[in-house]
C-alpha cells in the first residue's frame, strides 16, 4: 500500500500541527511546524519547516528549514520584546494584546491566486532555507532559491534567488506558461494522474501539452 492517502496526512514525529487543515496525501516532515495554515493536496514539508499563517497550494515541494510567513515585532513602538504584546507572560495583572495577534493572525501568506479566483497553490518549490514575508502571493510553478529571503509577489513560473530574492529567469516561455495555467493539471483527479503518470516522467512540457490537449 502507498505510504501517502487521501484520508490521513503522514506527519512525521515531532511535529506541531496547530490550527490547520491538511489535504489528502500531505506529508509534514520530522520536526516542523504547522500552525494557523492550510496545505493543499499532495504538498509536503521537509524536516523543519516552519510555516504560519498560509495557504500552501497543492503540489508544493517545501524543503527542509523553510520559513513561510514569520511572524514580526512592533518596530514602531518603543520596545521590540515580545513583553508589549505578550505582558501576561511576565506579569499577572497584565493581559494579552489582542489587537496586535489579530493582526499578525490575517497577514497570511497564500501561495497562489490562480487565473479564476484566489485559491490554494499549485506546483511550487521552496528551496532549502528560504524565508518568504508575510503578505505574499507566490505565483503557479514558481521557484524559490535555496536561501532566498522572498519581499515580494513572485509571478507565475519565475524563478527567484537572492536576498532579497529577485527574478533570475523564467521557467518557461509565457506562451507555454499560460497553456499550462490552462490545462491546470493539479486539479485532475488521483485517477487521472495516475494514468498520465509516464506522460509526467518522460514527456517534454511541449511534448505533455500536446498529449494532453493544453
Amino acid at each position: 500500500m502507498p505510504r501517502l492517502t487521501a484520508e490521513t496526512p503522514f506527519i512525521h514525529p515531532d511535529c506541531e500541527v496547530t490550527e490547520s487543515t491538511l489535504g489528502g496525501w500531505v506529508e509534514i516532515g520530522k520536526g516542523s511546524r504547522v500552525h494557523r495554515s492550510t496545505i493543499g493536496d499532495y504538498s509536503y514539508c521537509d524536516r523543519y519547516a516552519d510555516i504560519a499563517n498560509a495557504t500552501v497550494g497543492k503540489f508544493s515541494n517545501i524543503s527542509s528549514f523553510t520559513r513561510i510567513g514569520p511572524t514580526d515585532h512592533p518596530m514602531e513602538q518603543p520596545a521590540l520584546h515580545h513583553f508589549v504584546y505578550r505582558a501576561y507572560d511576565y506579569w499577572d495583572d497584565a493581559e494579552r494584546d489582542e489587537a496586535f495577534f489579530a493582526a499578525r493572525h490575517a497577514r497570511r501568506v497564500t501561495m497562489i491566486i490562480s487565473f479564476n479566483e484566489t485559491t490554494i497553490g499549485h506546483d511550487t518549490w521552496i528551496g532549502h532555507g528560504a524565508i518568504i514575508r508575510p503578505e505574499l502571493t507566490i505565483g503557479h510553478g514558481a521557484v524559490i532559491a535555496a536561501g532566498a529571503v522572498v519581499t515580494h509577489d513572485v509571478p507565475d513560473y519565475t524563478i527567484v534567488t537572492g536576498v532579497p530574492a529577485k527574478p533570475l529567469r523564467r521557467r518557461f516561455s509565457p506562451a507555454i506558461a499560460e497553456r499550462l495555467l490552462a490545462l491546470a493539471w493539479w486539479d485532475w483527479s488521483h485517477e487521472a494522474l495516475r494514468a498520465a503518470l509516464s506522460d509526467f516522467q518522460q514527456c517534454s512540457v511541449e511534448a505533455f501539452l500536446e498529449r494532453h490537449g493544453g
